[in-house]
Parts: structure tokens; C-alpha cells; sequence
């Protein structure tokens, strides 16, 4: 979170129960001002950085189960809702689908969210969402805002209260749908059944959860099961040929978009058969018929599966997977698991194993108080006899509920405890090798289900691939690092009369690496400085770039003019045939006649400031982009250096940016360099890397050279 008040503490899931239950009263009340069909509060953890869901309402809590406890830092609306203190708001599908990529992953349905903190001006104490069917304006009302927000500040004042009656807030019971009044006495309850009994074709009714309240005739006929069989189960759990993801999917579609849904399904041996759900707030109406055209229609029969599908396993799986595709590096991979598979599971620690020659490297760790608890793991040959290095060699997990079952096991190992109460070992098998070990830990005994145990295994093969990705990642990164810092001068040695600077910043993007360079090159009696762009950012184009600043030293040494360098560069990239175009701009410095000659091959122009501050862009004549014409030309011209003047020599990093003119980027940088141009010149290349958008948003490599002219000693 950023700065803001300190987050007020809530006890966790199984606490004490508050006497009123005001979350579950406030969220309906809330839903009803709104008209939301949906929604959950949210509790702050009273020992980590993490909300649980407290209550829901409108929905069945399993639908939201990949979400039950929210780190504070994951990408999620009532996350962002609490660490930026506002109200969030998704309009739609494809506004979920481009800003929460997870939850669209999970929930692919026409649905519109808000998310808004439950705060005072000096705690937190939570969040609320509630969602909308998908036929709600894309934009939320600004009564339905006030509304939202107003019922989450009286929310606040509430547990605000309770807090300082030392009664807080603790989770409460789900609110279930009320059912609909008035049928009975329009129609009579029996009057009702008997008529519903006559109909052809077949009527079932399912609650919020799946569950069948009320079957025809017909449709038990159709099901091919006998009423009671039916009664109080969900169908893809009774029926077993619709024991199929795609059919719950279904049901899930028609609850949270609150629109109409069918599909067809294969009875065996050969008949097809039509559902068409019809949802409200209270549950659903499914109507059962024969589909027509029966052959036209090809999809293959759903084999039944041994156990049904659950449906938290499979919104938990893809909801984590979707978040580890975001690592990166191998800390990322680390964070990610801390910050979104660790609440999902209920871990309180972690740490992340590699194996490398032969031993275990700890890669990273989270959630242990002292360091040296984990050091224990680091360096351990893969030949000892540890739960760890068990689970990498035999490709077994490993769960243990209690202290007691892991010392039956590994008697002796763990003289040091780590105050933790169960452990999940799994190992990290990807493209069919060992990867590491990813340890979580649990703060109290634990009976590990048939259920968590398959779900954590799966989590580990998962981790097992972005950690793969990451390491190579890694691996090329610490390369194209060292390759960029060899390419690069180590120092700048100016000769008399002048003073220099540089920065360079690689791209965020990729690899961190590009063709950016820039040269300060000592020759008798003058000097040269150079800034030049290779096009690309990888490997390629570095070492492009170290080629042509070798040849730029080279012939500045052998007392070529700035035109004949440029000339003789452009012939040098050509004839290396490597596809790539360069930018560049070369200077023969002459501090003693206090003037400069350049000569520029398609590259950003210099800025130069005056002693009094007055700033303008060199207009220099220049010829192509080098590497594109052998018989190119590159006209010169001489500007003036007196003592005190600064020229600024840039590449497009520094000015570009897709939202910002760079006309107007040159304006901006012209008035900085005004302003602070007669600061020491290393701090102004600082300032002038911190004011830049672009350099900020790093869209692109970044170097800038600074050359002062000094005055007489």
C-alpha cells in the first residue's frame, strides 16, 4: 500500500463471530440501492497483508473461490480499490478482459463491477464488490457511486465502532436468495405442481448453487433418473452424462450475466437433448426438450469422469496460471507465488529451491521471520535425505499435516524449528526435469484432502514453468548485461578545455539491451565524441553497435574529418551485410579554437545553451541513416563553443514517447536546460534523465552525452 492510514486488523476466518451481523446487512442493503445482483465484503487480515472474504451475497461463494483471500498487492479490483482508496469500476467483459485478465480467464462472462474500500480517514478495514448483469451500462450512475460509496463510509463507522467496543467484525454466514413470494396465492402450491406435472416437455429448478428444488415428470424421464435421485443434487454431479466443465460453465454464465443460456447435450446411447436456463436473483429455471436435427449435430459425448469436476479447483488453477505467465525474472516468479498462490492456499511462508551442481540454492524465501531458518536449505547435496530433496529426486510431493508426521519421516533433520505447523514439498518438474522445490509452510496442523493435494501439485507444475522461464530469462539477462557493459566506455576522459558526462538506461522491455552508444575518443591534438542508435534491442544489435564505435575510434585516431568518418562508417556497417540501420552524430571537438565540427547521419538533433540560457536545437545539415547508401554524403557544420556552453547530444529515448509531440519533448527538455543548465554537469545529467516522460516510461534505450566548454586557466 502506499502512504496513507495504517490498515485496521480483523481476526481471520473462524474468529468469534459479531453479535449483529452488520457485513451481511450492509452488503444487501447496499446491493438493493444499486439494484446489483451480486456481491462479497472483504475483511483486512489481522496478521498479514492480505483480504478475506468475509460475506457474499447473490452468488454462491465458490464462484469467486480462486478469490477468497486477496493479496494486497495482486492485480484484482478490491485490491486496487484498498491500496488506492477509490472506487473501482469495470464496465464489462472486454473492459475485464483488457484490465483484470485473471478474473476474464476465470469468469468469460458478461458481467459490470465496482470495488470501493471500507475505510475511515485513519484505517482500512476492507473491501466491497458487487457486480451488475452484463445489460448494465457500460458507465456506472453517479447515484449509483454515492450510493456505493456511501454505504462503504457507513460501513467504516460501523466496524469503527465495534473495534473500539473490542467486538470486531469476523466472517458471517452467506446470504442465500430469498424465495419468490406470491405464488402460492396466485395459484396454489399443489394447483401449481399439477399443472407444471402435464407439461411435455421438461421443468427443473435450481437454486443458487445448482441444486435441483423441483423436476417434472418429464424432465426425470428425459434425465433418465427417478425424482428423489434427483432432489437436493446438482446435475452434473446425479446425471452422469452431464458430468462435463462445459455444461456447469453454462450455469455459471446464466447466474453472472443473468441472460438467457442453452446448450445441447448427448444422452447415450443417441439422443440429443436441449437446456435452456432462465436465471433471476433466486436461482434458475431449466427448460428440457429433444433437440431438433439431431444428426447435424457432432459433438462428441463427454466421458464420465471417475469424480466430478470442482469447480474451485478449476477457476483456482487457471486464475494462479494466468498470474504466473506474468513473471519474468526468477524474483518475480518468487513474489508472484507469495503474493497470489500463498493467500490462495492458505500458506504463511514459502521458500523457492533450485537445483544447481548437484545441491539445493535457495532462490528466494517469504514469510520466515529469521533468515537463518532457511539457510538450512541452501547448499544441501542433493544426496541428503530431506523432504526436499526427495520430493526433486523422485518427483513426488510431499505433504506433512503435523510436526510429528514430518519427524516419523525425517527424524533428527529439523532440530531448529521454524515455527511453522504442516509442509507442502512440491517439486518443480518442468519439460520432464527437475527444476527446484517449492516449500510452503502452514501455521497450524493441517490435514492435507484428496482435493488441496491435487490442486497444489498442479500449482507446482505451473510454478515449474514460469521458474524455467525465469531462470533462462536470468541467465540471458546477466549476458546481455555484461555484453552491454563491455561495449560501453568504462570512463570519459575529455581533453583541456572541456568537460563531460554520459548516462545510459536500457529499455524495460526484452532484454535490456540495445544499440545505444556514445564515445569520447582522445586524438592529439583534438578530440571526438560520438552518439549513435543501432536499430534493434538485442544481442544483435549490440554487438553491431561495439563494431561501429571500434571503427568510429578508429578512424577518428588515423585524423580522418567528421565527413570522411561518417563515410567510412556507413561503408563499414554496408559491408557487414547485417541488415541493421544505425543513427548517428560525430563531433570533432577543438577546445582551444572554442568550435566544434559535426557531421549527422539521420540522428536527433544537438540542443546547445548559451551562458545567458538561452537554449536552441542545432540545425545541422546531415545524410541518411548509415548501413542504407554506399555513396551517402554527410555535409558538416562548425558551431561555435564559448567557455560556459553546453551541448547536449541525445538519442530518440530520451524524447520520444507516443503520447507526447516530440516537438514538444524538445521544448520541455530546451526550458529545463535553461533553467539548470550551470549546475554541475553530472547533476544535470541526472536531472535531465529525471525530467524526461520518456526516459521515465523507458519505452526505449536512453543515452545522453553532455560536453561543457570551460573557460581559460
Amino acid at each position: 500500500m502506499s502512504d496513507g492510514p495504517a490498515p485496521a486488523r480483523v481476526p481471520a476466518p473462524g474468529g468469534v463471530p459479531a453479535e449483529q451481523p452488520i457485513l451481511s446487512l450492509a452488503l444487501v442493503a447496499m446491493m438493493e440501492e444499486v439494484r446489483a445482483h451480486s456481491g462479497a465484503v472483504y475483511l483486512l487480515s489481522r496478521d498479514e497483508p492480505v483480504l478475506e472474504m468475509a460475506v457474499t451475497a447473490g452468488m454462491p461463494r465458490a464462484f469467486a473461490a480462486p478469490w477468497e483471500r486477496v493479496g494486497l498487492s495482486a492485480p484484482i479490483p478490491v485490491a486496487d480499490a484498498v491500496r488506492d482508496r477509490r472506487l473501482v469500476w469495470v464496465g464489462g467483459e472486454e473492459e475485464m478482459a483488457l484490465r483484470y485478465p485473471r478474473i476474464s480467464v476465470v469468469l468469460p462472462y458478461p458481467f459490470a463491477l465496482a470495488a470501493a474500500p471500507v475505510a475511515t480517514e485513519k484505517e482500512v478495514y476492507g473491501a466491497v464488490f458487487v457486480t451488475w448483469p452484463g445489460a448494465h451500462p457500460p458507465q456506472l450512475s453517479e447515484q449509483e457511486r454515492e450510493h456505493l460509496t456511501g454505504a462503504c463510509d457507513r460501513l467504516a463507522l460501523r466496524l469503527e465502532r465495534a473495534a473500539e467496543e473490542e467486538s470486531p467484525a469476523a466472517p458471517e454466514a452467506d446470504v442465500v436468495a430469498a424465495p419468490v413470494a406470491g405464488v402460492a396465492d396466485t395459484l396454489g402450491s399443489v394447483e401449481a405442481a399439477r399443472m407444471v406435472s402435464r407439461l411435455p416437455y421438461g421443468l427443473v429448478s435450481l437454486d443458487l448453487h445448482g441444486r435441483i428444488g423441483f423436476v417434472n415428470a418429464a424432465a426425470a424421464e428425459l434425465l433418465g433418473a427417478p425424482v428423489p435421485e434427483l432432489l437436493g443434487t446438482v446435475p452434473w454431479a446425479s446425471v452422469p452424462w452431464l458430468n462435463d466443465p462445459v455444461y456447469e460453465d453454462r450455469y455459471r454464465a446464466a447466474l453472472i450475466s443473468q441472460e438467457v443460456t442453452s446448450f445441447v447435450a448427448l444422452r447415450p446411447p443417441g439422443d440429443w437433448l436441449s437446456f435452456r436456463l432462465y436465471p433471476s436473483t433466486t436461482g434458475l429455471s431449466v427448460r428440457i426438450s429433444r433437440a431438433r436435427a439431431a444428426a447435424d449435430l457432432a459433438r462428441p459425448a463427454a466421458e464420465p469422469e471417475p469424480h466430478p469436476s470442482r469447480l474451485v479447483t478449476i477457476s483456482q488453477i487457471l486464475s494462479l496460471a494466468g498470474a504466473l505467465t506474468e513473471a519474468v525474472g526468477v524474483q518475480d516468479v518468487v513474489q508472484l507465488v507469495w503474493d497470489e498462490v500463498a493467500p490462495a492456499v492458505g500458506s504463511r511462508a514459502l521458500v523457492l529451491l533450485r537445483s544447481q551442481g548437484g545441491r539445493l540454492h535457495v532462490l528466494g524465501h517469504r514469510g520466515y521471520p529469521h533468515a537463518h531458518v532457511v539457510e538450512r536449505f541452501d547448499g544441501l547435496p542433493l544426496s541428503e535425505r530431506t523432504p526436499g530433496t526427495h520430493a526433486l529426486n523422485s518427483g513426488v510431493p510431499a505433504f506433512f499435516g503435523s510436526q510429528a508426521d514430518l519427524e516419523r519421516l525425517y527424524p533428527n533433520r529439523y532440530e531448529t524449528p521454524d515455527g511453522f505447523a504442516a509442509w507442502a514439498y512440491l517439486p518443480l518438474i518442468a519439460s520432464g526435469r527437475p527444476v527446484g522445490t517449492c516449500v510452503l509452510a502452514y501455521p497450524e496442523p493441517r490435514a492435507f484432502s484428496a482435493d488441496e493435494r491435487a490442486v497444489l501439485t498442479s500449482l507446482g507444475g505451473l510454478i515449474a514453468q514460469a521458474l524455467e522461464r525465469a531462470l533462462l530469462y536470468d541467465a540471458k539477462h546477466r549476458l546481455a548485461h555484461g555484453l552491454q557493459q563491455a561495449l560501453l566506455p568504462r570512463s570519459l576522459v575529455p581533453p583541456p578545455g572541456l568537460e563531460a558526462a554520459a548516462r545510459y538506461l536500457p529499455a524495460t522491455h526484452g532484454m535490456e539491451i540495445g544499440g545505444d552508444f556514445y564515445d569520447l575518443v582522445p586524438t592529439v591534438p583534438l578530440a571526438a565524441a560520438v552518439i549513435g542508435d543501432v536499430q534493434g534491442h538485442n544481442v544483435t544489435a549490440a554487438g553491431l553497435m561495439g563494431q561501429i564505435r571500434t571503427g568510429v575510434r578508429a578512424y577518428s585516431t588515423v585524423g580522418q574529418a567528421p565527413h570522411e568518418v561518417m563515410s567510412s562508417t556507413n561503408r563499414l556497417l554496408i559491408d557487414l551485410g547485417a541488415d541493421l540501420f544505425a543513427s548517428c552524430l560525430y563531433l570533432r571537438l577543438d577546445p582551444g579554437r572554442r568550435k566544434a565540427v559535426m557531421a549527422r547521419a539521420g540522428h536527433p538533433p544537438p540542443l546547445l545553451r548559451r551562458p545567458d540560457g538561452r537554449v536552441r536545437v542545432l540545425d545541422l545539415a546531415g545524410g541518411p541513416l548509415l548501413g542504407i547508401d554506399s555513396s551517402a554524403v554527410y555535409p558538416t557544420t562548425e558551431v561555435s563553443l564559448v567557455p560556459g556552453s553546453v551541448l547536449v547530444l541525445y538519442t530518440d529515448g530520451l524524447v520520444e514517447t507516443p503520447d507526447i509531440d516530440i516537438e514538444d519533448a524538445l521544448v520541455d527538455l530546451g526550458a529545463l536546460l535553461s533553467e539548470i543548465g550551470d549546475r554541475p554537469l553530472e547533476d544535470l545529467a541526472d536531472e535531465v534523465l529525471r525530467h524526461s516522460a520518456a526516459a521515465r516510461e523507458r519505452l526505449d534505450d536512453v543515452a545522453v552525452l553532455l560536453l561543457r566548454a570551460l573557460p581559460d586557466t
